[in-house]
Protein backbone atom coordinates (compact mmCIF):
# COMPACT_ATOMS: atom_id res chain seq x y z
CA UNK A 1 0.00 0.00 0.00
CA UNK A 2 1.20 3.34 -1.02
CA UNK A 3 2.30 5.76 2.00
CA UNK A 4 2.98 8.74 -0.04
CA UNK A 5 -0.08 9.89 -1.29
CA UNK A 6 -3.46 8.94 -2.93
CA UNK A 7 -3.08 7.75 -6.62
CA UNK A 8 -5.90 10.53 -8.80
CA UNK A 9 -8.36 8.83 -10.49
CA UNK A 10 -8.64 9.51 -14.16
CA UNK A 11 -11.08 11.12 -16.22
CA UNK A 12 -12.54 8.89 -18.52
CA UNK A 13 -12.62 10.04 -22.47
CA UNK A 14 -16.54 8.60 -23.81
CA UNK A 15 -15.59 6.36 -26.64
CA UNK A 16 -16.18 7.88 -29.88
CA UNK A 17 -19.35 5.95 -31.20
CA UNK A 18 -21.72 6.83 -28.94
CA UNK A 19 -20.35 9.05 -26.45
CA UNK A 20 -20.50 6.36 -23.30
CA UNK A 21 -18.43 6.16 -20.55
CA UNK A 22 -19.70 3.01 -19.41
CA UNK A 23 -18.97 1.62 -22.77
CA UNK A 24 -15.13 3.66 -22.68
CA UNK A 25 -15.13 1.38 -19.58
CA UNK A 26 -16.19 -2.25 -20.79
CA UNK A 27 -13.70 -1.80 -23.44
CA UNK A 28 -10.85 -1.48 -21.36
CA UNK A 29 -12.27 -4.20 -19.07
CA UNK A 30 -12.43 -6.32 -22.00
CA UNK A 31 -9.32 -5.56 -23.45
CA UNK A 32 -5.61 -7.78 -23.42
CA UNK A 33 -2.08 -6.64 -23.77
CA UNK A 34 -2.92 -3.81 -24.82
CA UNK A 35 -4.92 -4.26 -27.98
CA UNK A 36 -7.68 -1.95 -27.65
CA UNK A 37 -8.85 -1.80 -31.75
CA UNK A 38 -9.29 -5.39 -30.95
CA UNK A 39 -11.13 -5.08 -27.77
CA UNK A 40 -12.92 -2.02 -29.62
CA UNK A 41 -14.51 -4.74 -32.28
CA UNK A 42 -15.38 -7.00 -29.24
CA UNK A 43 -17.56 -4.59 -27.46
CA UNK A 44 -18.97 -2.69 -30.70
CA UNK A 45 -20.23 -6.25 -32.02
CA UNK A 46 -21.55 -7.10 -28.82
CA UNK A 47 -23.48 -4.02 -28.52
CA UNK A 48 -24.76 -5.13 -31.92
CA UNK A 49 -25.98 -8.55 -30.85
CA UNK A 50 -27.56 -6.71 -27.93
CA UNK A 51 -29.50 -5.03 -30.77
CA UNK A 52 -30.64 -8.11 -32.54
CA UNK A 53 -31.73 -9.83 -29.28
CA UNK A 54 -33.68 -7.05 -27.83
CA UNK A 55 -35.86 -4.15 -28.97
CA UNK A 56 -34.44 -1.75 -26.50
CA UNK A 57 -31.80 1.06 -26.95
CA UNK A 58 -28.20 -1.29 -26.80
CA UNK A 59 -26.94 0.90 -24.24
CA UNK A 60 -30.08 1.43 -22.15
CA UNK A 61 -29.70 -2.63 -22.03
CA UNK A 62 -25.33 -2.21 -21.31
CA UNK A 63 -26.50 -0.14 -18.09
CA UNK A 64 -29.42 -2.12 -16.98
CA UNK A 65 -27.48 -4.83 -16.96
CA UNK A 66 -24.53 -3.93 -14.66
CA UNK A 67 -26.32 -2.57 -12.56
CA UNK A 68 -28.19 -5.55 -12.24
CA UNK A 69 -24.82 -7.60 -11.77
CA UNK A 70 -23.78 -5.05 -9.34
CA UNK A 71 -22.73 -6.35 -5.74
CA UNK A 72 -24.20 -4.66 -2.54
CA UNK A 73 -22.43 -6.44 0.07
CA UNK A 74 -19.52 -8.63 0.14
CA UNK A 75 -17.22 -10.20 2.43
CA UNK A 76 -13.81 -9.28 3.79
CA UNK A 77 -11.08 -11.51 5.23
CA UNK A 78 -10.52 -10.51 8.95
CA UNK A 79 -7.86 -11.63 11.52
CA UNK A 80 -8.53 -11.13 15.19
CA UNK A 81 -7.28 -13.11 17.99
CA UNK A 82 -5.82 -16.17 15.31
CA UNK A 83 -8.97 -16.92 14.09
CA UNK A 84 -9.97 -15.37 10.42
CA UNK A 85 -13.71 -14.41 10.23
CA UNK A 86 -15.20 -13.36 7.14
CA UNK A 87 -17.09 -9.82 7.91
CA UNK A 88 -19.80 -8.36 5.40
CA UNK A 89 -18.92 -5.07 4.34
CA UNK A 90 -20.69 -2.45 2.27
CA UNK A 91 -19.09 -2.51 -0.85
CA UNK A 92 -18.52 1.32 -2.26
CA UNK A 93 -19.67 2.73 -5.80
CA UNK A 94 -16.89 2.43 -8.11
CA UNK A 95 -15.64 -1.29 -6.83
CA UNK A 96 -19.31 -2.33 -7.30
CA UNK A 97 -19.08 -1.08 -10.65
CA UNK A 98 -15.58 -2.80 -11.36
CA UNK A 99 -16.70 -6.23 -9.81
CA UNK A 100 -20.11 -6.29 -11.93
CA UNK A 101 -17.95 -5.38 -15.20
CA UNK A 102 -14.98 -8.09 -14.23
CA UNK A 103 -17.79 -10.66 -13.66
CA UNK A 104 -19.67 -9.70 -16.60
CA UNK A 105 -16.38 -10.20 -19.06
CA UNK A 106 -14.36 -13.12 -17.04
CA UNK A 107 -18.27 -15.03 -17.41
CA UNK A 108 -18.14 -14.40 -21.04
CA UNK A 109 -14.85 -15.34 -21.61
CA UNK A 110 -15.47 -18.92 -20.44
CA UNK A 111 -18.14 -19.41 -22.73
CA UNK A 112 -16.21 -21.97 -24.76
CA UNK A 113 -17.23 -22.58 -28.64
CA UNK A 114 -19.07 -19.17 -29.15
CA UNK A 115 -16.71 -16.16 -30.12
CA UNK A 116 -16.35 -13.10 -27.38
CA UNK A 117 -18.25 -10.51 -28.90
CA UNK A 118 -21.46 -12.88 -29.03
CA UNK A 119 -20.92 -14.25 -25.71
CA UNK A 120 -20.74 -10.86 -23.79
CA UNK A 121 -23.89 -10.10 -25.80
CA UNK A 122 -25.57 -13.42 -24.78
CA UNK A 123 -24.17 -12.05 -20.55
CA UNK A 124 -25.37 -8.89 -20.73
CA UNK A 125 -28.51 -9.85 -22.11
CA UNK A 126 -29.25 -12.78 -19.33
CA UNK A 127 -27.80 -9.99 -17.11
CA UNK A 128 -30.53 -7.53 -18.35
CA UNK A 129 -32.69 -10.46 -17.85
CA UNK A 130 -31.68 -11.04 -13.77
CA UNK A 131 -30.28 -14.40 -15.21
CA UNK A 132 -26.94 -15.89 -16.20
CA UNK A 133 -23.68 -16.21 -14.40
CA UNK A 134 -22.77 -13.07 -13.29
CA UNK A 135 -26.47 -12.82 -11.61
CA UNK A 136 -25.59 -15.86 -9.60
CA UNK A 137 -22.20 -14.83 -8.88
CA UNK A 138 -24.07 -11.77 -7.25
CA UNK A 139 -26.55 -13.46 -5.21
CA UNK A 140 -23.47 -16.05 -4.13
CA UNK A 141 -21.99 -12.76 -2.44
CA UNK A 142 -25.18 -11.58 -0.89
CA UNK A 143 -25.47 -15.33 0.46
CA UNK A 144 -21.83 -15.44 2.01
CA UNK A 145 -22.66 -11.89 3.64
CA UNK A 146 -25.96 -12.89 4.95
CA UNK A 147 -24.29 -16.11 6.35
CA UNK A 148 -21.57 -14.11 7.86
CA UNK A 149 -23.91 -11.48 9.04
CA UNK A 150 -22.60 -12.45 12.74
CA UNK A 151 -19.52 -11.23 12.47
CA UNK A 152 -20.65 -7.89 11.34
CA UNK A 153 -19.63 -5.70 14.51
CA UNK A 154 -15.65 -6.57 13.54
CA UNK A 155 -16.15 -4.43 10.80
CA UNK A 156 -14.12 -1.05 11.72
Amino acid sequence: MARRRRAEKRTVVPDPRFESDLVTRLITCVMKSGKKSVAEGIVYGAIEGIRGKVEEDPLAVLAKAVDNVKPRVEVRSRRVGGATYQVPVEVNRERQFALAMRWLVSFSAQRKGVPMEQALALELVEAYKNQGNAIRKREDTHKMAQANKAFAHYAW
